[in-house]
């Protein structure tokens, strides 16, 4: 298959690593990390760059984002499918598997994440949360209200920094910024290995339904705000 990948910058060493590895034709094109500022406005650019993908050159577009605070909600799929982790944000993507994203976020309240390319290229940007949308799809409307205040309050009094080992990393500077960084705010400091297997299988076509949507041509993205995170519906 010849694929096209359109990605977030930040993600540019796992995807190039994955790409390195794809037994696939991989064309790829990095967008920058300004589009997580745009919010809503996120959508439209990524329309944007999937409708100059030739579709008689590309087997399939492939999405190296998330839903990342609905910024794939409503993108349609025209000449070519669409692939899509099903992830909230890049962390879960980074982690290698959602449920364990969840796992490890219930566990550790008021925890701010650290990457090698949030370190190279995110700066201050704020990381995405789950919505009250999806926080009362899942815990009924006053749980989920509860536990949505709860974890904003988290975001404005972080007291975690835990730092995402990929093993791509060139040398130890990156966590070393980690720890200086937590030191700095007086947070505490964790370290967990990732797992590259979702941009592994990605980049491999290996789009297994639990762990990736195919939207074929005619149809859109679709934020479900359940345990599938994204699903598809025929375009009107």
């Amino acid at each position: 298959m010849r694929l096209k990948l359109i990605a977030c910058e930040m993600l540019s060493r796992e995807m190039c690593a994955a790409i390195a590895r794809s037994p696939q034709q991989v064309d790829f094109e990095f967008l920058p990390k300004a589009l997580h500022d745009l919010g809503r406005g996120m959508q439209p650019r990524l329309q944007e760059v999937i409708d100059t993908v030739d579709p008689d050159r590309y087997d399939a577009i492939l999405l190296g984002f998330a839903l990342c605070g609905n910024g794939v909600d409503g993108l349609v799929s025209r000449g070519v499918p669409l692939v899509i982790p099903r992830a909230h944000d890049c962390i879960a993507l980074l982690m290698g598997c959602r449920d364990r994203y969840r796992e490890y976020f219930e566990r550790n309240p008021g925890v701010y994440f650290r990457s090698t390319g949030w370190l190279e290229r995110g700066g201050d940007l704020q990381q995405p949360g789950y919505t009250l949308e999806e926080l009362t799809a899942r815990f009924g409307e006053e749980a989920g209200r509860y536990v949505f205040e709860e974890l904003n309050g988290y975001r404005t009094a972080y007291r975690q920094l835990t730092y995402i080992r990929t093993g791509l990393e060139p040398d130890g500077r990156f966590e070393q910024q980690a720890r200086a960084e937590a030191e700095r705010r007086g947070w505490r400091f964790d370290m967990v290995d990732g797992d590259l297997r979702l941009f592994e299988q990605l980049l491999a076509g290996e789009w297994d339904a639990h762990d990736f949507l195919v939207v074929p041509p005619g149809w859109r993205v679709r934020a479900c705000y359940n345990e599938g995170i994204l699903d598809k519906e025929p375009v009107a």
